[in-house]
């Protein structure tokens, strides 16, 4: 088990604290549509407000091209503005840093991905510098940001190799309940992942195929047949493990009703499920309610085994079926979930850990 270093350990009072929270909701027309991800980072956020630390709160929203105003984080700093009943926000600019002004202890920086720098770290020398710049805004660094710890950036490495350093409430949680699972899961352990995303979940999938008893792989994943069937064909040390791939249908939008009754029947076996991503490739809400992943979402929440679901795509599915409360614990990583419990070592608590 991994032992972060607990941010109740840090001498907070009086000191100014870089807290990086994980504050990449969904939005639609400028309302938030999920706040759970922001309810999650309370915890922490409260706690350093409450021992008199000076909160300088960091995060971003989506991936933009340089500075784009639909992805400010203006709409975040009035969701804590009603959290914790001050006045209002005002836009106001720190160190060189534009943000809001929420509190007189509480500063939220403007979407850090607007600094192409965030995302250069360590590979440039301006990565490095700004993480430099942005150290110098602290005395203590905390990383409550589980869902991009798997990311070599700024804001989640470089700051934390140059101050002090702890783990927040929330990431401290997922480790500790990812951690179990990983290293002593009730089995049968079910392991379902889809999605589109080939490049990062692809790899995953192999290292999964040694953890899971039954590894059930749907979406774009499942069309790469000829790196699949080598998985499928490894010897797994001491044990059986089987790796089922959903058929696509006839117009290859979704999987076919043949598939899900299959993985059912493996969801109905399972003891503990972890789940990422859609089977099917369409992803509009209103299709995907009546698809074959609403099928397979409803099966799952039926199940009375632990349930741990993780990734935007599924999160929003089970939202807009109202399951997510089906589920025992609800991630806020996808891709760092998925790469934890593959065994990876996620750059941002090594950072912690140093």
């Amino acid at each position: 088990m991994i032992n972060l270093p607990d941010i109740r350990n840090a001498d907070v009072r009086g000191k100014k604290v870089l807290l990086r929270a994980d504050i990449d909701v969904p939005f639609n027309n400028g309302k938030i549509m999920d706040d759970r991800r922001l309810r999650e980072s309370l915890e922490t956020l409260k706690y350093l407000l409450k021992h008199d630390a000076t909160v300088f709160m960091i995060g971003h929203l989506g991936r933009p091209e340089g500075k784009d105003e639909k992805l400010s984080v203006k709409p975040i700093a009035q969701w804590y503005v009603n959290q914790l009943s001050t006045i209002n926000y005002q836009l106001s600019t720190t160190e060189g840093f534009d943000g809001f002004q929420v509190s007189d202890k509480l500063f939220l920086l403007e979407n850090i991905r607007f600094y192409r720098e965030e995302e250069e770290n360590p590979t440039t020398a301006s990565g490095q510098v700004f993480a430099q710049k942005l150290a110098s805004l602290a005395d203590i660094y905390v990383n409550d940001a589980f869902a991009v710890s798997h990311r070599e950036h700024a804001s989640i490495v470089g700051v934390a190799k140059l101050l002090p350093h702890f783990a927040g409430f929330r990431l401290i949680k997922e480790v500790e309940i990812l951690g179990r699972v990983l290293e002593n899961p009730q089995r049968p352990l079910v392991v379902i992942i889809g999605g589109a995303k080939i490049e990062t979940k692809l790899p995953l999938v192999e290292r999964m195929h040694e953890l899971a008893d039954y590894l059930l792989v749907g979406g774009k994943i499942a069309e790469e047949e000829n790196i699949l069937y080598d998985v499928q064909h490894e010897s797994i040390k001491d044990r059986n493990s089987v790796l089922l791939v959903a058929d696509l249908n006839e117009d290859e939008t979704d999987a076919t009703e043949k598939s899900v009754e299959n993985f059912l029947q493996f969801v109905n076996l399972a003891k503990t499920i972890i789940w990422n991503g859609p089977i099917g490739k369409i992803y509009n809400s209103e299709k995907d309610k009546e698809g074959t992943t609403a099928k397979l979402a409803k099966g799952i929440a039926q199940s009375s085994a632990y349930k741990i679901v993780g990734g935007g795509d599924t999160l929003g599915l089970l939202r807009e079926l109202n399951l997510l409360d089906k589920f025992s614990f609800v991630s806020t990583g996808g891709g760092a979930m998925l790469e934890f419990l593959s065994g990876e070592t996620l750059p941002g608590l090594q950072a912690l850990l140093a």
